[in-house]
């Protein structure tokens, strides 16, 4: 059966998550209705990450399987229009041909996420569900400068959800960078497997840093505790970006 690989980008504010749920709409059943849309057939399409309800998506790659071969010019405009019709806030990018031992979860090397901080006295208009609204001022010295005590091979114990299914806790962080460009703070994390709310929780407690309320070795000691309690507040979904994954 030919392998397809989609890069497809989505506003995840109206869905319950990437994963196909039984109490509401997902990107991951969004996208096999209109694979079936036009193929008839049913597909189960998987991905390199599974975001929760409101991430958002530049980057999400997916595989799946169908029974005859499609141009990936035909698959990409199908798609999108079934896509279209449903009024899906999901768009289908790129369209490739792969072998069959491509796995979009399995093969990937690295991925790379954005967390974005508007950082102002005003609420958000534009960017309302598209970041996190800070009124309190930031230093983003001070975040990056904290951030850099995470970097690197560690157990994340404190930095993951109580929910994680996650066998090991221990994990790689390659990259954790803070900037500023006038009022938005990004934060950019790359790493080849993130755990569960990791980079959420990693978002709330710089902006504590931010604050001056955490030193960087007050985040360094967090990270030593193992321990939940210590990690700040968890960063709400609508900031956070599934921005790309790297594969061979």
């Amino acid at each position: 059966m030919p392998r397809y690989r989609l890069t497809v980008e989505y506003d995840g504010t109206p869905y319950v998550g990437w994963q196909r749920q039984a109490t509401g709409r997902s990107v991951q059943s969004a996208l096999e209705e209109a694979v079936k849309g036009f193929s008839g057939e049913e597909v189960t399409i998987r991905g390199a990450g599974r975001t929760d309800s409101g991430v958002h998506a530049l980057g999400q790659v997916t595989h799946f399987d169908l029974g005859r071969e499609w141009s990936a010019f035909t698959l990409l405009n199908a798609i999108n229009a079934h896509l279209r019709i449903a009024r899906d806030s999901i768009a289908v990018t790129e369209v490739v041909p792969v072998d069959d031992d491509f796995d979009a979860r399995f093969s990937a090397l690295k991925r790379h996420y954005l967390y974005r901080i508007i950082n102002r006295r005003a609420h958000l208009a534009v960017d309302h569900m598209r970041a996190w609204w800070v009124p309190r001022p930031l230093d983003h010295e001070a975040m990056h400068a904290a951030a850099q005590r995470l970097v690197g091979r560690h157990d994340f114990t404190t930095f993951r959800s109580a929910q994680c299914q996650a066998n090991s806790p221990v994990r790689t962080l390659d990259w954790l960078d803070v900037t500023r460009t006038g009022e938005v703070i990004e934060i950019r994390a790359s790493a080849q497997s993130f755990l569960h709310n990791q980079i959420r929780s990693f978002a709330g407690t710089l902006k504590l840093a931010g604050e001056g309320k955490m030193s960087a070795d007050d985040v360094a000691a967090a990270l030593q505790a193992r321990d939940r309690s210590a990690c700040g507040t968890v960063a709400p979904p609508e900031g956070l970006y599934f921005l790309r994954v790297d594969y061979p």
